[in-house]
């Protein structure tokens, strides 16, 4: 079982806005339309899970748009 040291920090809006490089306004947009990455509410505050984050941006389609 990992100890609490191993275990990565859950993220905020604006640590997911940071690592995808995009505008907080945005990940609140996504939220809202159901198409951003999951998170949770814990208390007041939203929070990711880092490996949910990655694993969004995994399953995202890799085609570019012209």
């Amino acid at each position: 079982m990992a100890t609490i040291s191993e275990v990565e920090p859950l993220w905020s809006v604006q640590d997911v806005s940071t690592y995808l490089g995009i505008p907080v306004h945005t990940i609140y947009a996504w939220r809202g339309a159901g198409t951003g990455p999951p998170g949770r509410r814990i208390g007041k505050r939203l929070r990711y899970r880092p490996e949910d984050v990655r694993a969004w941006v995994a399953a995202l389609p890799t085609e570019v748009v012209a």
